[in-house]
């Protein structure tokens, strides 16, 4: 296959939308492109009824471009990261990995413009958390949620206020930042460095102020990236957890028993922010963001330090929910939000819901704001009992009178 068939096949597949945000090549499957969570077949000329494992290893193979190291991750790991550049029309981070003795590839489309917080619409405090100088800034949630965006939305906002030296650690590299008033140097995986670990630590002796690390996916990255955090640097990075208090468990999950006391020691001196994002569906099309962000004050380090404790109301839900007024946030309080602003249903504020009661009540008390019904119960029958009493009550006391 030649490069100019690969990119015809991709270009068609990225005309079939204006919101693809991912190309999918599965043997069994025709060509399929996902927009706002959906999956959809997309036609081509010549047509493919279903891909063929030849199909997908040859797709494979022009991707990969006979890059060693590539390949070797394939043939060893079972699946490669890289990234493709399709001129003109966009770059794609790309997985490919063996299915039942075939490969499948998933294509994501990156984003060629840098995103701001207000484009984003992120909240307020998303301007707090980049004013921070040092310490740990962990973005979590599940893959293709935004978390890659936010942080460069983020450095965005650095790189427009502060003449600081930024380095970014990938796999592969997502966002191009420009020069402005700070200087980046972006590094990829495969290309620059070997592993996040090895990256970060070179990093330390290469004078930066900000260190953005794609994924802290291990012990020894994160062992690194709270030594930075304790030097000076502020250290962003992915972690795929769904809330704050599973981030923290994972955290300290990462080393051995005996170690735990000072990993929750160093750990609630240097983590600064959480972030936690789902993308629900939107009313009437698209997806929209929900966040749960936690800070640090005393109560969090507390908890990290000595656990959560339900009896108490000692739990990382309860701290964030008493530290509203400083921006934070739990995802069921995003959730009645969205709610309350329209944006998404009742059905979908309550399958995404932490804690259903919490926003069902909240959804009640939105819908009497509104003059809407509460409950769809009608008519009870001790209702009829005692109507029925009170009229014939009544008959009996217009007879007498």
């Amino acid at each position: 296959m030649r490069q100019s068939e690969l990119d015809y096949i991709l270009g068609t597949m990225l005309d079939k939308d204006e919101g693809v945000s991912d190309l999918n090549f599965t043997v069994g499957k025709k060509l399929q492109v996902e927009t706002s969570g959906m999956l959809t077949d997309v036609e081509i000329n010549p047509p493919i009824k279903k891909l063929t494992p030849f199909q997908t290893e040859i797709l494979a193979l022009n991707l990969i471009n006979n890059d060693p190291r590539l390949t070797k991750n394939l043939l060893t790991n079972g699946s490669a990261d890289s990234s493709y550049f399709l001129k003109g029309r966009a770059r794609f981070r790309v997985n490919i990995f063996s299915q039942r003795n075939t490969y499948s590839i998933v294509m994501r489309k990156l984003a060629t413009e840098i995103p701001t917080i207000a484009e984003l619409k992120l909240p307020e405090v998303f301007h707090k958390i980049a004013e921070e100088k040092n310490g740990l800034v962990l973005v979590t949630g599940a893959t293709g949620s935004g978390k890659t965006t936010s942080l460069a939305a983020m450095l965005d906002l650095i790189n427009d206020t502060k003449p600081v030296h930024i380095v970014t650690l990938e796999d592969p590299v997502e966002f191009s930042h420009p020069h402005k008033k700070a200087t980046f140097n972006q590094r990829e995986m495969g290309q620059d460095f070997d592993s996040f670990a090895t990256g970060l630590r070179a990093a330390l002796r290469q004078a930066p102020k900000v260190i953005l690390v794609g994924e802290s996916r291990d012990r020894e990255t994160m062992e690194i990236g709270m030594t930075a955090g304790e030097t000076g640097h502020l250290v962003m990075s992915t972690l795929h957890t769904v809330d704050a208090g599973q981030t923290i468990n994972r955290i300290v999950g990462m080393f051995d028993l005996e170690e735990e006391k000072l990993v929750r020691i160093r750990l609630a001196e240097t983590l600064r922010w959480v972030v936690c994002q789902r993308l629900l569906p939107k009313r009437g099309g698209g997806r929209v963001a929900a966040f749960e962000i936690m800070g640090s004050n005393l109560r969090v380090k507390d908890a990290i330090l000595h656990g959560e404790d339900l009896e108490k109301d000692k739990t990382f839900y309860d701290i964030i929910t008493a530290a509203e007024t400083y921006g934070w946030r739990t995802f069921d309080k995003s959730i009645s939000d969205h709610y309350k602003a329209g944006l998404i249903t009742e059905e979908t504020a309550m399958a995404y819901a932490s804690r259903k009661s919490i926003v069902g009540r909240s959804i009640d008390v939105i819908k009497s704001e509104r003059g809407e019904k509460t409950s769809d119960i009608e008519e009870l029958s001790l209702d009829n009992i005692y109507d029925k009493e009170t009229k014939k009550a009544k008959k009996a006391l217009l007879k007498k009178r």
